[in-house]
């Protein structure tokens, strides 16, 4: 009998004392289960396509103006390509690897706020798939033309430029008009929710997360080990229907889009950290105290005839002397900037060869005189 109670005492401590360890260690495998990245992590993953999209843009910018007639569809429509490239990239990383191209390029992965975790290689539930994809596409995309469009209008605006009022327009500038608050109201948001990250109060550094409805966590090593398991292209089957191989084939090809740009990305952003390094001010001025050379002396200027001058001044729409000069890139003639500002929006010509001329071919000259 005393034996039994004595074995009975030992089995209640061992348990108690089973239970206790289990509460104690109970924060480290939160800890494990819970590995959230750091502040620095997601603002990093955040600027790497925030750096890429103008990156592209120069590029596209220099090919455009080296031979236009090849290349300035991509200067046209740089906003409606980049935006289609974008969806196929993120629409490959959200369905293999759970994440956007940035969030895994930092080893990152998208997880549902409630719900039991999800490997990372099957990729998200559909409705959190199609939300990340197109708050990581589409909202980018508007975001650049509402605020190409609100420079277009500020231009107008400066230069007491007046179009046809009608009941559209007088919305579209009401709207243009709260645009700047509500990208205020939006970028506060944003502060306050990476403020409230940085102190462990949310698990959400950005408010597109919350809106998609998850959060970003590591990858561990099964994800890892998952992923590089996972095959590039699904299994075909002879029992496949037409439909069902046409389907395939299309997700193979968008999958090989999707891993060329990707590729092409990775090398690129090495390539741009080269380039901010080349182009940082100490390696600058390492650079001109090695190859400067001495100022030229300023150029010589001939007396000319002063009727050639006036000439020169006189703006060939409206004849009158230019007011904010500003040269046609397609033609190379100079107009006022209000002449030829609305010539151009009207009949996409220049007036004087009639070359077909955009908005965006006008340059603003700035001249010492003036």
């Amino acid at each position: 009998m005393e034996l039994s109670r004595k074995n009975k005492m030992r089995k209640g401590a061992a348990e108690e004392e089973r239970r206790y360890n289990g509460k104690r260690g109970a924060h480290l495998t939160t800890a494990t289960a819970d590995d959230g990245p750091s502040i620095f992590e997601v603002l990093a993953q955040d600027s790497l396509m925030g750096s890429v999209r103008p990156a592209l843009q120069h590029a596209v910018k220099v090919l455009a103006e080296c031979n236009p007639s090849r290349y300035g569809f991509l200067w046209r429509w740089f906003d409606e390509i980049y935006a289609t490239l974008d969806l196929l990239l993120q629409h490959h990383f959200l369905s293999r690897t759970s994440a956007s191209f940035s969030e895994n390029f930092y080893s990152l992965k998208r997880v549902v706020t409630s719900g039991p975790a999800r490997p990372a290689h099957l990729g998200l539930l559909r409705k959190q798939h199609w939300r990340s994809l197109l708050l990581l596409a589409l909202l980018p995309y508007l975001r650049a033309k509402l605020e190409k469009i609100l420079a277009r209008q500020r231009d107008e605006d400066d230069f007491s430029i007046q179009l046809p009022q009608s009941a559209c327009r007088r919305m579209y500038r009401a709207f243009l008009a709260a645009y700047p608050f509500l990208s205020m109201a939006w970028e506060s948001w944003v502060f306050c929710q990476q403020l409230l990250y940085i102190f462990g109060r949310t698990s959400r550094h950005s408010p597109l997360l919350w809106l998609a409805g998850v959060r970003l966590l590591h990858l561990n090593a099964r994800d890892i080990r998952n992923m590089d398991l996972k095959p590039s292209t699904p299994s075909s089957s002879a029992s496949q229907s037409v439909g069902q191989r046409f389907q395939q084939l299309l997700s193979t090809a968008v999958g090989g889009v999707a891993l060329s740009l990707s590729t092409s990305l990775s090398l690129g952003v090495f390539f741009l950290q080269f380039l901010e390094w080349w182009y940082s001010s100490e390696n600058q001025s390492t650079i001109k105290s090695l190859t400067s050379l001495p100022t030229p002396p300023p150029p010589l200027h001939l007396d000319q005839d002063q009727t050639a001058l006036a000439i020169n001044k006189i703006c060939p729409l409206c004849h009158k002397v230019r007011a904010n000069d500003t040269a046609l890139a397609t033609s190379g003639f100079v107009f006022c900037y209000r002449c030829i500002y609305i010539y151009v929006k009207a009949h996409q010509q220049c007036p004087m060869t009639g070359y077909p001329t955009e908005l965006q071919h006008l340059i603003k000259i700035y001249s010492p005189e003036g």
